[in-house]
């Protein structure tokens, strides 16, 4: 598909979105796409994450209050409210997912859904919750349109959140849910179903990557290999004594 084309389709799905919803018409600027984004970075720019600029005096409350107002790419103009995670200071685990949906934006907190519903009942089952001791959060806080993925620039922009987040939360392991997350954080182009079953280390820690759990309710056939990785989850908590 042709760059003129991909922009026609983009513009055609935002103007139905933005019908479905309230009438007012967005105007959201045209993202860069994938190919694009990889064309246009520099060769050490597409295999190398820089470090996060972390503030003296950072803070999980200050991270929101800044991702709430951040403008840094398109993604600011057509929130409702930015998603920033949620979860205690000191989590055993960080959740990490694709972007926000309509209910988080609406809402402001992550995994709300029914995605949400069910990620809760995968955690619980190996003794994890979002009130005690995970965190949960995303590669993007702002709701990306027509939940398509987040494109490249999007997730570049959004990045020094998430890593201020990781250097504040200081998790014992990551599960990433999803392609995007697991492709992200890695630095890879492999599917999910590639990249789950076993475990990576990232910055110095343990990461699982496992299907989203929307996927799990489109596809109850992925079930049992989540569940696997859910224990995988579990015995490098239980070897790491948490």
């Amino acid at each position: 598909m042709g760059n003129d084309d991909r922009i026609y389709c983009y513009e055609a799905l935002s103007l139905m979105e933005d019908a479905l919803a309230d009438g007012y018409r967005s105007r959201s600027p045209v993202p860069e796409f994938a190919d694009q984004a990889e064309s246009a970075r520099a060769p050490e720019a597409r295999t190398t994450q820089g470090p996060a600029r972390i503030p003296q005096d950072d803070s999980l409350a200050g991270i929101a209050a800044e991702a709430a107002r951040c403008m840094a790419c398109r993604l600011g103009a057509g929130r409702k409210r930015s998603v920033p995670g949620q979860g205690p200071a000191r989590p055993l685990v960080m959740v990490i997912g694709e972007g926000p949906g309509s209910e988080e934006d609406k809402t402001g907190l992550p995994f709300v859904g029914p995605a949400g519903q069910l990620l809760d009942k995968m955690l619980s089952s190996i003794g994890l919750s979002r009130e005690l001791n995970c965190f949960i959060g995303n590669i993007v806080k702002c709701r990306p349109p027509m939940n398509r993925d987040p494109a490249p620039d999007e997730q570049a922009a959004c990045r020094p959140y998430l890593d201020r987040q990781l250097a504040l939360l200081r998790p014992k392991v990551i599960l990433a849910v999803g392609r995007i997350p697991a492709q992200s954080l890695l630095g890879v182009k492999d599917g999910i179903g590639r990249l789950r079953g076993r475990a990576y280390e990232f910055e110095g820690r343990p990461l699982v990557a496992t299907y989203h759990p929307s996927a799990l309710l489109r596809d109850e056939g992925l079930k049992r290999p989540a569940w696997e990785d859910l224990k995988l989850l579990r015995s490098l908590l239980d070897g790491l004594g948490a």
